[in-house]
C-alpha cells in the first residue's frame, strides 16, 4: 500500500528477563533427569509421564529463549518486518509438542490400566517433591514476563501443568505408598494430559489467528472505523487491514478519504492525528494511513485483493 506510513513504539511493551529464562532452563532440566531417573527407580508411569513433560518445558523454554534472542535482530532488505514471527512459530512449535506428549500419555496410561504395575510410593513421593520445588521457583521467575509475550505464555502454561502435576504426583504418591492404590498412577497420567490439552488450546489457536494475520479479538474493526470517521475532515475510512506481526505488535492501514481537497500539508498533519489516537485508544503501534480524496471507487471497508483489482461491479463488502 503506497501513502504515509508510521511506526509508533509502544513503551509500555514489557522485556522478558533473559536471566530468570535461562534459570528456567536450567531447573527444569535438572527436574527431567530426576524425575525420569526416579521413574524408571520407582517404576511410575506418572513420574516418567511428568519427567516427558518437564523435558518438553525445557525445550520450551530453550525455544522461547532462543526465538526472543533471534526477535531483537533488526530489520533486512529480506526481513523488512524483521525477525519477530519466529517467537511465533516456536509458540505454535510448543503447542504441537505438548499435544503430541498429551497422547502419548494417553496410550501409556490406558496400557497400565489393562495390566496395573506395582509402583514405589516412597521414591516417587521425594522426587515429586523435588520438582514442585523447582516448578514453583520457574513459576515465579516466567510469571512477569507471560503477561507481555505470547512464547513466553506457552512455556509458563507448560510450568504451571508441571506444578499441578507434581502436586498430583505427591497425592499420587501417598496413596500408593499407604493404600496400595496402583490404579492411581494411571488416572493421574490421565489427568495431566486433560490439563495440558487445555492449556494449549487457547495457545494454539492465538497463534494460528496471528500466522493467518486475523484482526486481534480485542479490537472490533467498526468501532475503529466510526472514530475516525467522526473527524468532520474524514469523509470514509476503507480498505482497512489489522493483524498482529506478534503477540504485542499490531499493525493497521487503511486508505482515509478526505472530504475536501486539502494541501499535503494539511493531510499530513490530519494523518497524524488519526495515528494518535489509534494508538492511544486502540494501542495499535505500527499505523499506515494512506490519504486519499475521491481516488477509489471501491469505498469498501474490508476489500480482498482480487476484489480490489477488479470492476466497480464487484460485490462490496459493508461492515
Amino acid at each position: 500500500m503506497s501513502g504515509h506510513s508510521k511506526h509508533i513504539e509502544d513503551k509500555q511493551i514489557h522485556t522478558p528477563n533473559k536471566r530468570n529464562i535461562v534459570i528456567s532452563i536450567v531447573l527444569n532440566f535438572a527436574i527431567t533427569v530426576a524425575e525420569f531417573i526416579g521413574g524408571i527407580l520407582s517404576n511410575s508411569l506418572a513420574l516418567l509421564s511428568d519427567a516427558l513433560h518437564n523435558l518438553s518445558d525445557t525445550f520450551a523454554i530453550f525455544i522461547s529463549y532462543i526465538a526472543m534472542i533471534v526477535g531483537e535482530k533488526g530489520s533486512t532488505r529480506k526481513n523488512t518486518f524483521g525477525y519477530k514471527r519466529i517467537e511465533i512459530l516456536a509458540a505454535l512449535l510448543n503447542a504441537i509438542i505438548l499435544i503430541v506428549i498429551s497422547f502419548y500419555l494417553f496410550y501409556e496410561a490406558y496400557q497400565r490400566f489393562l495390566e496395573p504395575e506395582p509402583v514405589k510410593g516412597n521414591t516417587m513421593l521425594v522426587v515429586a517433591v523435588i520438582g514442585l520445588i523447582a516448578n514453583l521457583i520457574s513459576v515465579l521467575l516466567l510469571h512477569r514476563d507471560s503477561r507481555s509475550s505470547l512464547n513466553i505464555k506457552a512455556a509458563f502454561i507448560h510450568l504451571i501443568g508441571d506444578t499441578l502435576s507434581s502436586v498430583g504426583v505427591i497425592i499420587a504418591s501417598l496413596l500408593i505408598y499407604f493404600y496400595g492404590l496402583y490404579w492411581v498412577d494411571p488416572l493421574l497420567t490421565f489427568i495431566i494430559g486433560i490439563f495440558i490439552l487445555r492449556g494449549t488450546y487457547g495457545i494454539l489457536k492465538e497463534t494460528i489467528e496471528i500466522l493467518m494475520q486475523a484482526t486481534p479479538g480485542e479490537i472490533d474493526i467498526r468501532q475503529i472505523k466510526n472514530q475516525l470517521e467522526q473527524d468532520d475532515r474524514v469523509e470514509n475510512i476503507h480498505h482497512i487491514h489489522i493483524w498482529r506481526l506478534s503477540d504485542n505488535q499490531v499493525h493497521f492501514e487503511c486508505h482515509a478519504d478526505l472530504s475536501h481537497n486539502y494541501t499535503m500539508q494539511q493531510a499530513d498533519a490530519l494523518r497524524k492525528e488519526l495515528e494518535k489516537l489509534l494508538n492511544e485508544r486502540f494501542q495499535i503501534n505500527h499505523i499506515t494511513i494512506q490519504m486519499e480524496y475521491h481516488a477509489c471507487d471501491d469505498k469498501s471497508p474490508i476489500v480482498s485483493p482480487t476484489q480490489s483489482n477488479s470492476s466497480d461491479d464487484s460485490p462490496k463488502n459493508d461492515l
